[in-house]
């Protein structure tokens, strides 16, 4: 039986294992996906079982999306664009770091209906999920980014990358802001809350939620009780576990209503 395994600290929100082993069931493959909580120090010993075909699959979160890296053979160009894995495999005796969270993030967007094109774009955050972020914004013609995280060094870090992207104080979000995405940590324990100006950013926005453990974050649920228009991560994680599921299996899960309702909390 092939085994995979989700990597992160926090680990306990993750419904990653719901997920492929549902489609491991309905596929009809002999495999079972675990969730482990690992320190830093860890990350190379987990690649080893890769190597080794110990570990047949690794999907990696936070904070280890970039960490990673170091004990990578080859990225995909998807990764190296973007500074970070979240989907590991041995593809010829190699150990190859791909990113499948920008065409999660691109597709989800799609699937609401959203038109990215000529928005601007406000994202909270700078951990290893964000660069991904970026890049499916550009790539559906967001007009303007704009970043804002509680540690300068890690925005200044994502400006490197893509350097015109604008760093700014959340308490300064422009007026014409359309999007505002929460791509921190900020959100998982119920008691989590963004201090945020919501009258003074004013009605009409789409706020995004990366977290999809619990279903509406604080954060939701202040642009709610405006009249925003929400969503969840839920359909990014869906569809980023389905781009990994394809590598690793080479097969194309469905998505429906069932595989949804799997993951309700």
């Amino acid at each position: 039986m092939k085994k995979y395994l989700v990597i992160g600290n926090p680990i306990d929100h993750s419904l990653s294992p719901i997920l492929h082993n549902y489609w491991f069931k309905k596929n009809k493959i002999s495999a079972i996906y675990e969730k482990k909580l690992i320190i830093e120090s860890e990350m190379e010993r987990i690649v080893s079982k890769l190597r080794s075909k110990e570990l047949s699959g690794v999907n990696v979160t936070v904070p280890y999306k970039n960490k990673i890296i170091s004990f990578m053979d080859n990225l995909t160009k998807e990764a190296n664009e973007t500074k970070s894995v979240n989907t590991i495999y041995l593809e010829n005796n190699k150990i190859v770091g791909h990113n499948t969270d920008i065409a999660g993030f691109e597709l989800a967007i799609r699937s609401y209906g959203y038109d990215l094109k000529k928005k601007n774009i406000f994202i909270l955050g700078a951990g290893g999920v964000v660069p991904s972020i970026i890049v499916g914004l550009k790539r559906m013609g967001a007009l303007k980014i704009f970043l804002n995280n509680r540690t300068i060094a890690k925005s200044e870090n994502i400006k490197k990358i893509f350097n015109d992207i604008e760093i700014i104080d959340k308490d300064n979000i422009p007026t014409d802001i359309d999007v505002l995405i929460n791509a921190t940590s900020l959100g998982i324990k119920k008691s989590d809350k963004i201090e945020l100006d919501y009258d003074k950013i004013g009605k009409n926005k789409f706020y995004y939620d990366v977290i999809y453990n619990p279903s509406e974050t604080n954060f939701l649920k202040e642009a709610k009780k405006l009249g925003n228009k929400v969503e969840n991560g839920k359909k990014m994680f869906i569809y980023q576990a389905h781009q990994a599921f394809a590598i690793w299996h080479n097969i194309l899960p469905k998505i429906d209503e069932k595989v949804e309702n799997l993951l309700n909390k």
